[in-house]
């Protein structure tokens, strides 16, 4: 059976993460994680990161370097984050229930989809180093 890869978009701006809290289903909803989605057969990775973050987020991004290792959430389902860079658009949580911007110190306190919590460590190293001036922006919670 064919692998299905779901992307996950670590949205970093200088040393803060764009989290997203689920709507759906119940068992998740009300849990935090990065934004993303299944990628369609025959879609890159970047290019489903591109296109689900558009439609989630109505956001354009920039898809950079993979973040810590594949998540199996099945035999036939892995989960891949990657470090992605806002471009265009205005932040807004067109699939989710709210949107945050939160710092390495707040990764452990958050309710996380348990998926998502094989990243902390790498989410936090991505945090705590060295962002250039250009990624720096100002953002509201």
């Amino acid at each position: 059976m064919a692998q299905q890869i779901v992307v996950a978009g670590a949205l970093i701006s200088g040393a803060r993460l764009l989290v997203a809290q689920r709507a759906r289903p119940p068992q998740l909803a009300g849990l935090w994680e990065l934004p993303g989605g299944k990628a369609d057969p025959g879609e890159s990775d970047a290019a489903a990161l591109t296109r689900e973050l558009r439609e989630e987020l109505g956001v354009g991004v920039t898809v950079g370097a993979r973040l810590g290792a594949d998540v199996a959430l099945s035999e036939t389902l892995t989960m891949r984050a990657y470090v992605v860079t806002h471009q265009t658009g205005e932040l807004r949580p067109h699939d989710h229930r709210a949107l945050r911007w939160i710092g390495a110190d707040e990764l452990d306190a958050l309710a996380w989809v348990p998926a998502d919590r094989a990243w902390l460590p790498d989410l936090a190293r991505a945090l705590r180093a060295p962002q250039g001036a250009d990624q720096a922006e100002t953002s509201t919670q």
